[in-house]
C-alpha cells in the first residue's frame, strides 16, 4: 500500500514539475523573465499554486538547459550570456544546421520540400508584420528549422539539435535582442537553396543564415547592455609596504 502511495506521489510531483518547467520556460523565452532577472522559487510556487518541490526540480532542468543559473550569494536568475557564450552556441548551431541543410537537399521528398517552402513563407510573413507577435514568430521559426532537421533523415542529427537546445537558445537570444529584423524573403531564399538540389548551395545559404543571426544579435545585445561582463578578472597581490610591515 505504501509503495503504491509512493509511486502516486512521485507521479504527481513529476506532472507538476513538467507544468512548472513549461510555464517558467515560456516566461523566460517570451521575455517576461528578462536576462539576468532574479528568480524566487517560493514566489514562483505561489504564483503557480504548487509546492516548492516541483518548482525546484523545474529550475534544475532549466539550469541544465542553459536558461537559468545559480550562483553562491546571488541566488537563482535567468542566465545572462556573455558574447563568447553566444558565439559558442552559434558555432554548434552552424555545424549542425549546415549538415542538416546538405542532407535535406539530398533526401527530402517533394512533399517535404513544399512543406518547408510554405513554412518559410509563414516565417517571413510573421517577421514582416508591423505589430508582430514575437512568440508566434519565434515558434514558427523554430518549427521551420526543426522540420529541416527532421527531413534530413538522420535521427542522430535531429537528437543532437534537440539535445543542444540550439533552437530554444536562439529563441531566447532573439527575444532578448528585441526581435531583430531580417532581410526581405530571408527564409524563402533559404528554402529556395534547400530545395535547389545543390547541397553546396544549401550549406552556404544556411551558414550565411546562421552567421547573420549571430552578428545581429550580438550587436543588439551589446548596444542594450544585455551581455554579461566576460572580461577575465585578474587579482594580483599588492607589493608590501616595508614601512607598514615592520614589527
Amino acid at each position: 500500500m505504501s509503495t503504491m502511495f509512493s509511486k502516486s506521489r512521485k507521479s504527481a510531483v513529476s506532472n507538476l514539475t513538467s507544468q512548472a518547467y513549461e510555464r517558467i520556460r515560456s516566461a523566460i523565452l517570451s521575455g517576461d523573465l528578462a536576462l539576468g532577472a532574479p528568480i524566487s522559487g517560493r514566489q514562483l510556487a505561489a504564483q503557480l499554486n504548487m509546492s516548492l518541490l516541483p518548482v525546484a526540480h523545474a529550475l534544475k532542468q532549466l539550469e541544465a538547459d542553459g536558461l537559468v543559473e545559480s550562483k553562491p550569494r546571488s541566488g537563482t536568475m535567468v542566465r545572462m550570456p556573455a558574447s563568447q557564450d553566444i558565439r559558442g552556441h552559434y558555432i554548434v548551431r552552424e555545424a549542425l544546421e549546415t549538415q542538416a541543410a546538405r542532407l535535406f537537399t539530398e533526401k527530402a521528398t517533394a512533399a517535404e520540400r513544399e512543406e518547408v517552402r510554405a513554412l518559410a513563407v509563414e516565417v517571413d510573413t510573421l517577421y514582416a508584420e508591423p505589430k508582430r507577435n514575437v512568440q508566434r514568430a519565434s515558434q514558427a521559426h523554430m518549427a521551420l528549422h526543426h522540420r529541416i532537421a527532421e527531413c534530413a533523415g538522420c535521427m542522430e542529427l535531429l537528437r543532437a539539435i534537440e539535445k543542444s537546445h540550439i533552437l530554444i537558445l536562439n529563441w531566447l537570444f532573439n527575444s532578448a535582442a528585441d526581435f531583430h529584423p531580417t532581410p526581405t524573403r530571408w527564409h524563402r531564399d533559404l528554402a529556395a537553396a534547400l530545395t535547389s538540389g545543390d547541397p553546396d548551395a544549401a550549406e552556404r545559404k544556411m551558414r550565411e543564415h546562421v552567421c547573420f543571426g549571430m552578428e545581429t544579435i550580438l550587436s543588439r545585445l551589446a548596444a542594450s547592455n544585455k551581455l554579461a561582463d566576460s572580461t577575465p578578472r585578474a587579482f594580483t597581490r599588492q607589493p608590501r609596504n616595508p614601512k607598514t610591515n615592520r614589527r
